[in-house]
């Protein structure tokens, strides 16, 4: 069974927003879309540009370093689905966001 690891608040992650975290030594970038929580590695694959700083707009996340774009909930560049992010499983129980590493 997976173990999960507390990383925030659902009242720190407003619907359409992003959040980053460290877990273990690793920077996640938390998805709020519509309701649903995504876990997606921190580093954009261009130049390592800062996904959760990036904009959201529905699944989609853009870096803000250079414009690529990534689906939240798959880890795939738009348009290049062999380029692809880490993604991290999430559940929501109460006000705790966990994410399984």
């Amino acid at each position: 069974m997976a173990e999960y690891i507390k990383v925030a608040n659902l009242s720190e992650l407003a619907p359409g927003s992003a959040k980053t975290v460290q877990v273990n030594g690793l920077e996640i970038a938390l998805f709020n879309v519509n309701g649903t929580i995504y876990a997606t590695d921190n580093t954009c694959l261009h130049q390592g540009g800062p996904l959760g700083e990036g904009v959201l707009e529905g699944e989609v996340v853009t870096c803000p370093w250079h414009m690529w774009e990534y689906n939240v909930r798959t880890g795939e560049k738009v348009g290049e689905t062999e380029y692809r992010i880490p993604t991290f499983q999430v559940k929501v129980e109460g006000n705790d966001i966990k994410v399984s590493l």
